[in-house]
């Protein structure tokens, strides 16, 4: 009898009450409970599309939409991980078709010093005239793991507006460089010549990779620079046309950027 008024006291409190609270006597809620809650039964939220009842499948989870909105079922999906291996975390890829160009005059002063300046871990800013391509540089990604390995592709087609080459050879020495953070992690130097046709070009190809990146966010970035120029003043541009044989789409430049890291336990799920 006593087990009958108690729950008739509860419903009536419940029909008569906004707010109920249970070991509390200040409620923030419809019901608020200030301790464990032990569920043997379904548990079911409203559908806000057709408020219809839903009680979830097996697996599904239920999350928040925020304030003012039902909670829904979702199904997460984790993917399951082998211990130490590399699995693909990140992927992207970016194109640009401003390209940078070189004059007569903007020759690197770095040409003349390439095995003691252009090393791994150079700084941007202390290479000589080395010219960020902007769709392909400042570009975020994360790592997540102590353990990993980023790797870059980078292509762009290199042009200069040579005349049909005689004699002497024509010819310009130039470089890109993969920058992680603004530190230099791959550079590759060629030298395009000359030929019997005027404004030559080129397509350059460039695959670099940096191992254990620090964790947290970081940034990419490709520049370039002109090293040094044989018997010619010729425009250079790479990523970008500078004569009418060819023109920004074909000389357009793209970089790929793929993270691999042995998985770590990440951040803790705090909603």
């Amino acid at each position: 009898m006593k087990k009958i008024l108690s729950l008739l006291y509860v419903s009536i409190g419940l029909s008569l009450s906004a707010q109920v609270g249970i070991k509390t006597d200040t409620p923030k809620s419809t019901l608020d409970v200030n301790g464990d809650v032990n569920l043997r039964g379904k548990l079911a939220v409203s559908n806000t599309t057709n408020a219809v009842l839903s009680e979830g499948t097996n697996d599904q989870i239920l999350v928040s939409q925020g304030p003012g909105s039902a909670p829904i079922w979702k199904t997460l999906r984790i993917p399951e991980y082998e211990p130490n291996k590399f699995y693909l975390i990140f992927n992207n890829s970016y194109a640009d078709r401003t390209g940078v160009t070189f004059s007569r005059n903007e020759v690197s002063g770095n040409g003349n010093s390439r095995s003691t300046s252009l090393v791994k871990d150079a700084d941007l800013n202390s290479l000589s005239r080395f010219k960020k391509i902007p769709g392909v540089s400042s570009q975020s990604f994360t790592v997540f793991s102590e353990k990993s390995k980023t790797y870059f592709q980078f292509e762009t087609v290199v042009q200069a507006n040579f005349p049909s080459n005689d004699s002497p050879d024509i010819s310009i020495d130039y470089a890109c460089g993969i920058f992680v953070d603004d530190k230099l992690v791959n550079l590759r130097q060629r030298n395009l010549k000359a030929s019997s046709a005027a404004s030559t070009f080129i397509t350059h190809n460039q695959i670099g990779m940096a191992e254990n990146l620090a964790k947290g966010p970081h940034t990419v970035s490709v520049a370039c620079s002109r090293l040094r120029s044989f018997n010619t003043n010729a425009t250079l541009g790479i990523g970008i046309n500078v004569a009418e044989n060819i023109d920004d789409f074909i000389t357009q430049s793209s970089l790929k950027v793929d993270v691999y890291e042995i998985p770590q336990v990440f951040n803790n799920i705090l909603n």
